[in-house]
């Protein structure tokens, strides 16, 4: 494919995510963004999972699908790939999109319910595109537990924000937060978050030092 092919087919390809993300967010006042996440973005949120782990990866929230694209790019398999979306009309388009990816219609903050049969599964990693500020603090942090509940020692649930605070608080649970990534080259410019368990990264350190004992 020629440089001028595949530059159209990217163009085609994100205005139709745009006009698809323009008419769900007219139809729901919980989107929080007012345009898909960027490509940039998508690959530095992505970069934290870790395909030679085995295990699969969850996304909440992926709206069009930027994120799931970076995500798949990484190397994870399609069927090592669950995404929870709360819009039908944004899960009816990524079952088309992504063949072989687990799409999940339901509710990220009823995250047993929602994962069904797949409630015990262990995660990689979470790549969170929900628009958190939108909820209550108390729930914010209920999922952000409930995540890392899901996840090995140290692993990250990884979350973007608009703002210059993160949208969970620190102090307000079994949790760690870390300033990820700032990304100029998003609309508008964004900054990620990193959350992790104190314990789980403590864990992790010991097991990595008794393996290479």
């Amino acid at each position: 494919m020629s440089a001028v092919a595949a530059l159209k087919g990217y163009l085609s390809r994100r205005f139709d995510e745009e006009l698809r993300f323009i008419r769900v967010r007219q139809e729901s006042p919980n989107v929080g963004a007012i345009l898909p996440s960027g490509n940039v973005m998508a690959r530095k949120m992505a970069s934290v999972v870790d395909p030679s782990s085995g295990l699969p990866v969850l996304e909440i929230g992926p709206g069009t699908g930027v994120m799931t694209r970076a995500i798949l790019e990484r190397g994870i398999p399609p069927e090592r790939l669950f995404l929870i979306e709360l819009s039908t009309t944004f899960a009816c388009r990524l079952r088309v999109d992504f063949p072989g990816v687990n799409v999940i219609q339901g509710d990220a903050f009823e995250l047993s319910r929602t994962l069904g049969e797949y409630s015990g599964i262990t995660f990689d990693c979470v790549i969170s595109g929900l628009p958190l500020l939108s909820f209550p603090v108390e729930k914010r942090i209920a999922l952000i537990e409930g995540l890392l509940d899901r996840l090995p020692p140290g692993r990250p649930v990884v979350q973007f924000s608009y703002q210059p605070f993160s949208p969970v608080p620190p102090g307000g649970g079994d949790y760690k937060v870390e300033v990820f990534r700032y990304v100029l080259r998003n609309i508008p410019p964004a900054k990620t978050w990193l959350y992790r368990r104190p314990w789980q990264v403590a864990k992790a350190a010991a097991l990595a030092a008794a393996a290479a004992a």
